[in-house]
């Protein structure tokens, strides 16, 4: 019988760690921590064996495409597909970052949006049939916090395409660069980066129905890692049980969602995020 694989990139530190815990503990299969920095990786993989906890390890840099064709190809040779996939890797600016919008906008996407679809478009290919995969989004990327209602609307489109939807986030960096993006598209790029990841996990489940495969986007809750710069109350294993209730317990009826951190559906789509939840 083939052995399932789990994948979970940018799982050094932070909620990705405690995920590569988690499913150490409870997944049928083999688990793989995932770094852009070696060193980082290879340490966090000594903490986990500290805790009796086997994960291996691969580099992946979901910024480069020669390291996610690397980390394909090594999965194909090795393994016939991938079961759980687990895109965590992402960026976020600090309230007082000194680079200018401009510059947080191009990286916060290109980092958020642009890389994980980079990500998906390399290893979906080996998505097995029933395999779920989990796309770490945010509170912040609900749809309500897009001032836009013509921009809410064209995100809400159940015909808007993977390509339509890039072109949109360019729009938004773009705007930013010009410095007319506030009005429309108001001042986080944060927000943009995670309601894009929310949309793209509604089409990616839409074209996937036919393989049995699970796409659903997910907040973790507000934790204390580097990120929150340690402001957020849930620990990270707190921050890791929503993403794991999809990726092992939720019920295949599952797809397409955007789920809170309590493992409770949420509607993107509300006028208000309040309202939603």
């Amino acid at each position: 019988m083939a052995t399932k694989v789990a994948v979970v990139t940018g799982s050094n530190k932070g909620i990705g760690f405690a995920i590569v815990r988690g499913l150490c503990k409870r997944f049928d299969g083999v688990v793989y921590l995932t770094s852009r920095d070696i060193g980082r990786g290879k340490q966090a993989l000594a903490d986990l064996e500290k805790e009796g906890l086997h994960p291996k390890y691969h580099q992946l840099d979901v910024t480069d495409k020669q390291s996610l064709e690397k980390f394909r190809d090594y999965m194909k040779s090795k393994y016939s597909g991938i079961d759980v996939l687990v895109n965590n890797a992402a960026i976020a600016f600090s309230n007082d970052a000194p680079e200018p919008v401009s510059v947080q906008a191009e990286q916060t996407l290109f980092v958020n949006y642009f890389s994980l679809l980079s990500t998906c478009d390399i290893l979906f290919p080996l998505l097995k049939n029933g395999a779920r995969v989990v796309n770490l989004s945010s509170a912040l990327g609900h749809l309500s916090f897009i001032p836009s209602k013509a921009l809410r609307d064209r995100f809400k489109d159940e015909k808007l395409t993977i390509s339509e939807l890039s072109s949109l986030m360019q729009q938004y960096v773009d705007a930013a660069k010009q410095g007319t993006q506030v009005a429309e598209w108001g001042n986080s790029s944060y927000v943009v980066s995670k309601a894009g990841v929310t949309a793209l996990s509604k089409i990616q489940q839409r074209l996937l129905n036919d393989r049995d495969i699970k796409v659903n986007s997910v907040h973790p809750g507000y934790v204390d890692t580097d990120m929150t710069s340690h402001k957020g109350p849930l620990t990270i294993d707190e921050g890791a049980s929503a993403p794991l209730y999809l990726a092992l317990d939720a019920p295949d009826s599952v797809r397409g969602q955007y789920v809170w951190h309590n493992s409770k559906i949420v509607n993107w789509e509300s006028e208000k995020l309040e309202e939603s939840i």
